[in-house]
C-alpha cells in the first residue's frame, strides 16, 4: 500500500488533523496506553541524530528512547537494541534509518510487544541474507566516498559527506554530522540477521527518493518485498533531519494503527 507524504505532513491516507500542543498532552494524559518508540539510528550516526523527532513525538504522549549502539558488529547492534526493546513496558514500535532497519529486523524477531516496525530509508534484510546483498543490483554513489582506517572503521569522506548523504540539510548541521560521524565497523554490511521480524510484525516503510546513500530503487525493493505501508519524500537519506514532521507522522500512523 502507497501512501503520500506532503510538505506539511500531510498523507493522503488516515491522517488526523494536527493537535495543537496543549490539546495533545490532554490527549496524553488521558491514553497512558501509547507504544514506546524505539529509535534505531544507522551507521555514521549515534542516537542523538534523532534530535527533531524526539520532541514532536513527546509533545504527542509517546514515550520515546534512542538506541546507542555500538557500530562493531551486527550481532552487538542486535543484541544491544533487543534488550532495550524487551526493557520496555507494553507495547513497542521499532525505527530503524538504514542500517538501523537490518538491527530492528533481528532485534525485533519474536518479540509479541513490538506492534509494528517502521524503516526510514533502510536496510530490511531476510534472515540470513547480507545486508549489503542487493547494493551490486541497485548501486548508490556512497561506495566511492568510504573511508577504512587500519582496523576496519568506515567513515564518509567529510568534503562529501552533505552531497551523499544529507543535501537537503542545512550547511551548518551538515558539517557538524559529517565531523561528528560515529564510524562503523566495514563487515557489518557482510554480515545478517537470524531471523526477520517484518515477516510476522506490520511494517512500514519511508522511501527516501533523493537518497543518494542508499539507492532508492533498492529501498522500494524492500519494502514491496516485506508488503509494508509505503510512503515516499522527496529527501536525501536523513529525511528525520530534513522532515522531522513528516517522519514522525510516519511513525505515529504505525504507533497508531490497530493491531492485527
Amino acid at each position: 500500500m502507497l501512501i503520500a507524504i506532503g510538505p506539511a505532513g500531510a498523507s493522503t491516507v488516515g491522517t488526523p488533523p494536527s493537535k495543537p500542543v496543549a490539546a495533545a498532552e490532554t490527549l496524553a494524559a488521558s491514553n497512558p496506553a501509547k507504544p514506546t518508540i524505539v529509535l534505531v539510528h544507522g551507521a555514521f550516526a549515534d542516537g542523538t541524530g534523532w534530535q527533531h523527532i524526539i520532541p514532536i513525538l513527546q509533545r504527542d504522549g509517546y514515550p520515546v528512547i534512542a538506541v546507542q549502539n555500538a557500530l562493531t558488529s551486527l550481532a552487538e547492534d542486535v543484541a544491544t537494541t533487543k534488550r532495550v526493546i524487551e526493557a520496555q513496558k507494553g507495547p513497542v514500535v521499532a525505527v530503524g534509518h538504514s542500517y538501523g532497519g537490518a538491527v530492528i529486523t533481528g532485534a525485533a524477531a519474536g518479540n509479541s510487544n513490538v506492534k509494528a516496525l517502521v524503516y526510514i530509508a533502510a536496510f530490511a534484510p531476510e534472515a540470513g541474507e547480507a545486508i549489503g546483498a542487493h547494493t551490486g543490483k541497485y548501486p548508490s554513489a556512497l561506495g566511492h566516498a568510504l573511508r577504512s582506517d587500519a582496523a576496519g572503521f568506515v567513515t564518509i569522506d567529510q568534503a562529501q559527506f552533505r552531497d551523499l548523504f544529507a543535501k537537503d540539510v542545512g550547511a551548518a548541521e551538515a558539517s557538524v554530522m559529517a565531523a561528528a560521524q560515529k564510524p562503523i565497523i566495514g563487515s557489518a554490511f557482510a554480515s545478517s540477521v537470524t531471523g526477520a521480524a517484518w515477516k510476522t510484525i506490520p511494517s512500514w516503510y519511508l522511501v527516501a527518493k533523493q537518497d543518494r546513500a542508499i539507492n532508492p530503487d533498492l529501498e522500494r525493493f524492500y519494502a514491496k518485498r516485506m508488503g509494508a505501508i509505503t510512503a515516499e519524500i522527496k529527501s536525501s537519506h536523513v529525511p528525520f533531519v530534513s522532515h522531522p514532521k513528516e517522519v514522525a507522522r510516519l511513525i505515529e500512523q504505525a504507533a497508531s494503527a490497530p493491531a492485527k
